[in-house]
């Protein structure tokens, strides 16, 4: 990888921004995306990817094939044709897009060693060693970028930077791909409003379950996330953020080896639950950890108050904002679902669903409490735990901590206090991961 980032780098020389800032701390740095492999095969080109080539160690001279995807500055740059004809007359083979190529040829006198060859979407064609699909991309005119599908002798890799969510065509030429490796880009981060052809942490774990979907990427596949910006968080939450969905990133001059052994898998939860106060993060920590996953369940445990439209609009609002292959499902019975297989189940949220058990045995009543009521709620508990420990489905599970506030002025909420700091004690206990989410950072408790 001579380059990771997006086209005016990351650190932005020009911001100081948090991101920003923490990277040139760390002393990190990401220029432009490009892709050097073997030696002599190097996708896309910008101004700053030959002397990255030489900053990692490596260098051109055995280069004979340079794939293009597009003619934005940052991806192409063809002085580097003028520039190495200065040195060697070697055999070089030119692959783009029509518009990429005619601007290649201006920096080269006709009758050069050079060799253009100007290709769309849909084509497959053999370059040296390589067997070559071009794909289409999302970004800007259609056909005017474009990605690759390229197997070599010791492995097969998608070279899919710039593109927006890919076209079903793409997903569909893909199919049963198995790479070794994708390179896909995540350019925005946690802005989700900026309106271009590109992938943030929103759309980037979409592509990837479509992807899984079809066969293109497998639990072998080393994913590595591209074309990085300062929209991202620092390296350490990106990096944290995208393991759930079994990524990663790689610093700049990262030599990566395909077709032989996978890379090793990062060790999953089957059990997490996710511990935070109010508007702190952690429903959207849950569902970030899930959102590549192809069959959802979300469990809503809230009441559902036709009567109250601002509880209405909430609730529609939250069914807006996941994934539409997610399924929705209104039930207390968290022990019978956590007892049958299938897929990941988001529980949301232990809380409202503690109220409701408490509501339904008339448990906010001191005397019906004492008679009855303690048992019928400590059966449902323990009932839930033993669930929670036995099954075998991938479980998230948001719950509050309200235990931190002052001490409640009616015996009925201090009860619902100390039951809800027991059943997340409990619960916390049975489960491999236990995240806690203030000021919409994320701290892992061990």
């Amino acid at each position: 990888m001579t380059g990771t980032g997006a086209a005016d780098g990351w650190p932005t020389p020009y911001c100081g921004c948090a991101s920003c800032s923490t990277e040139r701390g760390a002393g990190r740095h990401r220029g432009q995306t490009a892709l050097l492999v073997d030696g002599c095969l190097l996708l896309d080109c910008g101004p700053e990817t030959p002397p990255a080539v030489q900053r990692a160690g490596a260098d051109l001279r055995g280069l004979r094939h340079v794939l293009l995807t597009h003619q934005h500055p940052d991806h192409f740059s063809p002085s580097f044709l003028l520039y190495r004809s200065w040195t060697t007359e070697e055999p070089l083979e030119v692959v783009g897009p029509p518009e990429v190529v005619e601007q290649c040829r201006m920096w080269l006198a006709p009758g050069s060693h050079v060799v253009f060859r100007a290709v769309g979407p849909g084509e497959r064609l053999t370059v040296g060693a390589y067997d070559v699909r071009v794909l289409t991309a999302h970004h800007g005119t259609p056909g005017s970028t474009v990605l690759y599908d390229v197997t070599a002798p010791t492995g097969r890799l998608l070279y899919a930077t710039d593109t927006g969510p890919l076209p079903e065509a793409t997903v569909e030429a893909v199919r049963g791909a198995a790479f070794d490796v994708v390179f896909l880009e995540e350019t925005f981060g946690d802005r989700t409003d900026h309106g271009t052809d590109h992938l943030d942490l929103a759309s980037f774990p979409e592509q990837l379950r479509r992807l899984r979907a079809v066969g293109a990427v497998t639990d072998a596949t080393d994913v590595v996330a591209v074309h990085l910006s300062h929209h991202n968080p620092p390296t350490g939450e990106l990096d944290r953020r995208l393991a759930a969905w079994g990524a990663r990133t790689v610093p700049d001059g990262t030599r990566l080896s395909t077709g032989g052994a996978a890379p090793a898998p990062v060790p999953g939860a089957r059990r997490t639950l996710v511990v935070g106060g109010a508007r702190s993060g952690k429903s959207r920590e849950a569902e970030r950890l899930l959102a590549a996953e192809p069959d959802v369940t979300y469990v809503a445990t809230s009441y559902v108050d036709h009567d109250d439209p601002e509880w209405r609009a909430r609730v529609d609002r939250h069914r807006a904002e996941r994934p539409d292959h997610w399924q929705t499902l209104e039930t207390l019975d968290l022990p019978g679902l956590l007892g049958t297989d299938g897929g990941p189940l988001l529980v949301d949220c232990l809380t409202l669903w503690l109220t409701r058990v408490m509501d339904e045995h008339d448990a906010w009543d001191d005397a019906a409490w004492s008679d009855g009521a303690e048992a019928a709620v400590g059966a449902a508990l323990d009932e839930l735990v033993v669930a929670w420990r036995r099954t075998s489905r991938r479980v998230v599970a948001v719950t509050n901590e309200v235990g931190q506030g002052v001490v409640p002025p009616s015996a009925a909420v201090r009860r619902f206090r100390d039951l809800m700091g027991r059943l997340n004690a409990r619960v916390a206990a049975e489960s491999e991961d236990v995240r806690w989410c203030v000021a919409g950072r994320v701290v892992p408790l061990a």
